[in-house]
């Protein structure tokens, strides 16, 4: 019986000795095999572009944007030949045309006031433009002549030069498309520029077939 005791006492030491070897090299091991993986946190934190070095800085910043052109390129597009007269302009507030049309009479010259109105008729009227001739906005100069709508800055100053005796000033009756102000794409409507008599009576002041006739 004896013997059989110390050979299940003898077993049992040699399993717990196998049992506390496996318990102490499987973390060891885990400790090694964690320590051989690679650096997953270092390889994802890498930047998935290179940085810009200063010499591409630089190109990037003299690239020119395309579609913009310098301010200084219009100049030579710009006269004078309004630049000793002065209008007060009376528009609708929400009306785009006219503050282009001011635009173009101001890149010519014109000194101009606007004043935006609740009623622009109530302008016409009192400075005499007739129903037929009437526009969207109505421009007076300070010697008292009125011109209606979008007359090229060409005509105003060609009339002001040598005010017909019997002229108040003149007209563009509506908005025709690709006079000063109401330029869309590349379309033009011609159009006549009207003369109004101080009668009431209007006859043609200039008859404009082209773009190029309004310069």
């Amino acid at each position: 019986m004896r013997r059989y005791t110390n050979r299940f006492i003898n077993e049992h030491n040699l399993i717990s000795g196998r049992v506390l070897s496996a318990i102490v090299v499987l973390p060891l091991s885990l400790t090694i095999a964690a320590c051989s993986q690679p650096n997953a946190t270092t390889a994802d934190s890498k930047p998935a572009t290179e940085p810009t070095t200063a010499t591409q800085k630089t190109a990037l910043v003299e690239q020119p944007q395309a579609g913009i052109i310098p301010v200084s390129a219009h100049s030579d597009t710009q006269s004078t030949i309004l630049r000793n007269v002065s209008a007060t302009v009376y528009k609708d507030a929400n009306c785009g045309c006219c503050k282009e049309w001011v635009g173009h009479a101001e890149d010519n010259g014109l000194s101009a006031a606007v004043h935006d109105v609740a009623d622009v008729s109530l302008f016409k009227d009192r400075y005499g433009v007739p129903q037929q001739m009437r526009s969207c906005h109505t421009t007076v100069t300070t010697d008292g002549f009125v011109f209606e709508g979008h007359v090229p800055a060409k005509y105003m100053a060609q009339f002001l030069k040598n005010p017909p005796s019997d002229a108040i000033g003149l007209a563009v009756p509506g908005m025709p498309v690709g006079s000063p102000g109401m330029e869309y794409q590349d379309k033009f409507m011609p159009y006549k520029v009207m003369q109004l008599n101080k009668d009431g009576s209007t006859a043609i002041y200039a008859t404009i077939d082209s773009p190029q006739q309004q310069i």
